[in-house]
C-alpha cells in the first residue's frame, strides 16, 4: 500500500490506469462501517483508493472540527488489512487555495433536513467530493446509507454534472446494541449512549409498524417520538428514494430519517424500508 500526500502525485499515478478503480472517501477514525465499504470496493475493483481528509469546509462555526477524532496509525493498519492499494492523506493546504471555486448544493434538496440544521454543510461536502473525484477518477465510489441525504446529493451531483462514476450505496453497519457506527460515537458518555440507542429503537418501531400494516407517517412519527422521549430531536422525516417527502410509507421505496442531539453530539440515523 502506498501512502500519497499530494493530489498531483496521485493523479499522475492513476491517470493511465486501465483497471477498474474503486474509491472510498472518508474523514478517518475508521470503523467496521468503513471496513465494509473497503471490502465491497476490494471485491468489485482491481485498484482500491481510500482517502482520509477531515474536510474543514463542511464544518460550521462552533462544530467539532478541532476535536474530530484523528487516528491515522490505526486507520493505516485497517487500510493495509483491507488490501487498499493507495491511501490518500493530504494536508488542508494541498486541497484548498484562497478564494477558490466551490460547488453549491441545490437550493431545495441541499437545505432541508441536515441542510436546514447545518446550512452550507453540503456545499462543503460536495466541493470536496468533486475535488476527490477529479483527483482519483474512480469507476465506482462507495458511500454508506447512514448518510442518506449526503448519498442522495452526491448521486445528484454525479448525474447533473455528467460524471462517469457509479455511486455504490452500502448498508449501515451497527454495533451489537443497534447503535449505527459513527466516528462521533466516541464522544458519547455511558449515559449518553443509552439515549443514543433511542434512535435505532425508534427506527425499529417504524419497521415493526409497517410490518403490521401501519403506513401512515403521522401515526408512526407519534410512536417514534414517544420512544425518543428525553432526547433533543432535530427531525423525524419520511421520504421516498427520490428524497421527496411522503405521508404514506411504501415498501422498497421509503426511508425514515432521524436527527438528534445527544449531549454535545449530533447524531443521525435512518432505515431504508
Amino acid at each position: 500500500m502506498k501512502i500519497i500526500r499530494s493530489p498531483r502525485e496521485l493523479q499522475e499515478l492513476l491517470k493511465n490506469e486501465k483497471s477498474p478503480i474503486g474509491f472510498v472517501p472518508t474523514m478517518g477514525a475508521l470503523h467496521i462501517g468503513h471496513k465494509s465499504l473497503i471490502e465491497k470496493a476490494r471485491k468489485d475493483c482491481d485498484i482500491v483508493v481510500v482517502s482520509i481528509f477531515v474536510n474543514p469546509m463542511q464544518f460550521l462555526e462552533g462544530e467539532d472540527l478541532s476535536r474530530y477524532p484523528r487516528r491515522f496509525e490505526a486507520d493505516e493498519k485497517i487500510c493495509k488489512m483491507g488490501g487498499v492499494d493507495y491511501l490518500f492523506y493530504p494536508e488542508t493546504e494541498a486541497m484548498y487555495t484562497h478564494d477558490e471555486v466551490r460547488v453549491l448544493a441545490p437550493d431545495v434538496a441541499g437545505y432541508i433536513l441536515e441542510g436546514f440544521e447545518r446550512p452550507g454543510h453540503f456545499d462543503g461536502v460536495l466541493t470536496v467530493v468533486m475535488k476527490l473525484f477529479h483527483i482519483v477518477k474512480p469507476h465506482k465510489a462507495y458511500f454508506g446509507k447512514k448518510d442518506a441525504q449526503q448519498l442522495a446529493l452526491i448521486h445528484k451531483m454525479v448525474h447533473d454534472m455528467f460524471m462517469d462514476i457509479e455511486i455504490i450505496a452500502v448498508d449501515t453497519v451497527r454495533e451489537n446494541d443497534g447503535l449505527a457506527l459513527s466516528s462521533r460515537n466516541s464522544y458519547l458518555s455511558a449515559d449518553e449512549r443509552i439515549d443514543a440507542l433511542k434512535l435505532s429503537k425508534a427506527l425499529r418501531r417504524a419497521v415493526t409498524l409497517v410490518g403490521q400494516g401501519v403506513c401512515d407517517t403521522a401515526e408512526i412519527e407519534m410512536q417514534m417520538r414517544a420512544i425518543m422521549e428525553g432526547v433533543s430531536i432535530g427531525y423525524i422525516a419520511f421520504i421516498n428514494r427520490d428524497f421527496e417527502a411522503i405521508t404514506t410509507l411504501k415498501l422498497q421505496h421509503s426511508i425514515v430519517l432521524i436527527s438528534a442531539q445527544v449531549g454535545s453530539t449530533h447524531l443521525i440515523d435512518n432505515i431504508w424500508i
